[in-house]
């Protein structure tokens, strides 16, 4: 089936809706650390602030998801938007901590309407013989967002002052709003009635690549927090150029490689991506110049551009028909990671150093690393042994 086949117009739109709110994400790595940084806030309360973020979030994914079987994706992504839309305008009248707090909850309450809703609906609108190509295509949306936004969040911040950056987080925010208000309206049949135990809010087959996502997102989520303020400390004007390769990487590996999803073994792909993940972050240990800055976004970049895809569909796969809850299980521990990832390490660096912080994160890739490999790759090899001793077993009786 040719691509542009596939490529419906509800999944078009999804994909800029999701690029428009993912810029204003972007926008704000670079910057918000060194807007608060500017207020005199201590390292571990710029941790704080910024993982807030992701902790609001997380809270609402898992009860999103179960609702998602009852009410159409739309519905949910509109109240998201909205919330983004007020809480850019709120950054310009809360200074830190207290109502810069309450500002950042409602941000994140915003990201898990529309973030957990956006994916059910991309899942759910693929063809399963193309959905791995599809979903690395639609994670392009992300890859162009961080190819933008840290560097033109920075030239705005140089060029003018912070509140123009944050009207800019509100028009983009709007921008997603009208986007999303185009989407079909689709109607949602449950396949079981309402119930909101917790039983049937997380999903329990989806821990595993939830698991992972939650390391990553530890690592992800204090780069973002602290990579611009050590760039800044070693010469580097603009620590959006860090971000920009990285996002270039991940464009051309999801380009190039995104039919491989389609084809090989989960193990086959996540195996040496987690490997290049743990690389860069010991690199990075010891870089202190924009070239080695450099070399470790592309070999970071080179690992994740399949990995996060590659994880997600693992969700979606497990997840048989309850995509909505295992969307919510996934998003809910991604945001956890990425929430106290710059907690714990804003207090681990506030007692040390960056050199250690960072050591702090390639140690996490290597947990991740053993995990997915000890855990539950030789867990899958065993489960599929069985089954086949289990089929031979059952062809002899017969």
């Amino acid at each position: 089936m040719p691509t542009q086949k596939i490529l419906t117009r509800d999944f078009i739109l999804c994909f800029f809706a999701h690029f428009a709110f993912t810029l204003v994400f972007c926008l704000l790595i670079p910057t918000i650390p060194i807007y608060l940084s500017r207020f005199g806030t201590k390292e571990a309360e710029i941790g704080f602030l910024i993982g807030i973020f992701s902790v609001s979030s997380l809270i609402l994914r898992p009860v999103v998801g179960r609702a998602l079987l009852t009410i159409p994706e739309r519905n949910v992504m509109i109240p998201g938007t909205v919330l983004y839309v007020f809480s850019s305008i709120g950054y310009l009248l809360a200074p830190p901590f207290w109502p810069l707090f309450i500002v950042r909850v409602i941000h994140g309450i915003g990201l898990a309407l529309f973030s957990t809703a956006i994916f059910t609906l991309v899942a759910n609108i693929t063809p399963e013989r193309h959905r791995g190509q599809l979903i690395s295509y639609f994670y392009l949306s992300f890859n162009m967002a961080y190819a933008l936004g840290p560097y033109f969040g920075m030239l705005i911040i140089n060029h003018f002052k912070f509140f123009v950056l944050f009207w800019v987080c509100a028009g983009l925010s709007f921008c997603s709003l009208l986007i999303t208000l185009k989407l079909g309206k689709r109607e949602v049949i449950p396949s079981e009635p309402p119930s909101f135990k917790l039983k049937t809010i997380l999903s329990r087959e989806a821990l595993p690549p939830s698991l992972i996502a939650f390391m990553l997102n530890i690592i992800w989520g204090t780069l973002i927090a602290f990579f611009p303020l050590h760039a800044l400390r070693h010469g580097v004007s603009n620590p959006g150029i860090f971000f920009i390769f990285l996002a270039l990487t991940l464009v051309l590996g999801r380009i190039l490689g995104g039919k491989i999803l389609d084809i090989y073994d989960r193990k086959r792909v996540i195996i040496p991506c987690l490997t290049a993940i743990f690389i860069s972050l010991v690199i990075l240990t010891f870089s202190t110049t924009l070239p080695m800055f450099i070399l470790v976004a592309v070999i970071l970049g080179t690992g994740w551009a399949l990995l996060y895809p590659s994880v997600l569909i693992y969700a979606i796969e497990t997840a048989s028909s309850a995509r909505g809850p295992a969307m919510g299980t996934f998003t809910a521990l991604a945001d956890l990671g990425a929430g106290i990832g710059p907690m714990i390490m804003g207090i681990i660096l506030q007692g040390t150093s960056y050199p250690i912080m960072f050591s702090c994160l390639a140690l996490t890739g290597a947990i991740n690393f053993f995990y997915f490999y000890y855990v539950i790759g030789k867990g899958k090899e065993k489960a599929d042994l069985m089954m086949v001793e289990g089929t031979k077993e059952k062809s002899g009786n017969g």
